[in-house]
């Protein structure tokens, strides 16, 4: 039933006003979701002609399912991300940076890249960069000044957004991992870390949220 905006499914409430309001459609996390679920949202969003997609935390037998059901429905396995298709980027368009410290923030980082590419930004990735060895970050400082936004994502001691911030004039979008040993505590080690960051610049959203990172880095590069 369609009320005000949404379609009552009983399970879920369909938020089909979202891409009007804000110019993407709702976000489907699917984790803990069944892919029978997820299929009813997802073709109430294509109804109501949602036309930006974007599925969160994935995984590869719910995509199946879903394929079954949507052929058009594509896949990235590392960042466990489906979507429909991607907002054409524009020639001029400024660029968004996505850099992360280690190999096992890989995910987190495609994640954001992948919301950024969807929603129309133009995204250049460096990955492995983390201040165990600042050299290897310092070989891209061309493309530090480049950017016009830069996402960090790093677990561990997540000391990577101070030095990038500290390198940089632009907002930096600091995204704390969970990988990292016991007192890691899952990652919030690494939040507590970017939030106290003595840099002025940076931002921080939640562990693991390359999703929410990517998509308020094309809001400040679209203004």
């Amino acid at each position: 039933m369609k009320k005000k905006g949404f379609v009552d499914l009983r399970f879920a409430k369909v938020d089909i006003d979202r891409q009007a309001r804000r110019g993407f459609s709702e976000a489907v996390y699917c984790e803990n979701k069944s892919a029978q679920q997820i299929a009813k949202i997802l073709f109430q969003l294509i109804k109501y002609n949602q036309k930006v997609l974007f599925l969160t935390r994935l995984d590869r037998d719910k995509f199946l399912y879903l394929k079954s059901k949507f052929p058009s429905l594509n896949y990235n396995e590392v960042a466990r991300f489906g979507f429909l298709k991607k907002k054409k980027i524009k020639d001029k368009s400024r660029e968004v940076l996505v850099i992360c410290a280690g190999t096992i923030d890989i995910p987190v980082a495609e994640e954001a890249v992948l919301t950024l590419e969807i929603m129309g930004n133009k995204a250049r990735k460096v990955y492995d960069v983390g201040v165990a060895g600042c050299h290897r970050l310092l070989g891209h400082i061309k493309f530090l000044k480049k950017a016009n936004v830069i996402i960090v994502v790093a677990g561990m001691d997540a000391a990577l957004a101070s030095l990038v911030s500290g390198l940089v004039k632009v907002p930096v979008i600091a995204v704390p991992t969970s990988c990292g040993y016991g007192a890691n505590f899952k990652g919030l080690s690494a939040l507590l870390a970017m939030i106290n960051s003595c840099s002025p610049g940076v931002a921080v959203v939640n562990i693991d949220n390359g999703f929410g990172a990517g998509y308020m880095a094309s809001l400040i590069n679209s203004r």
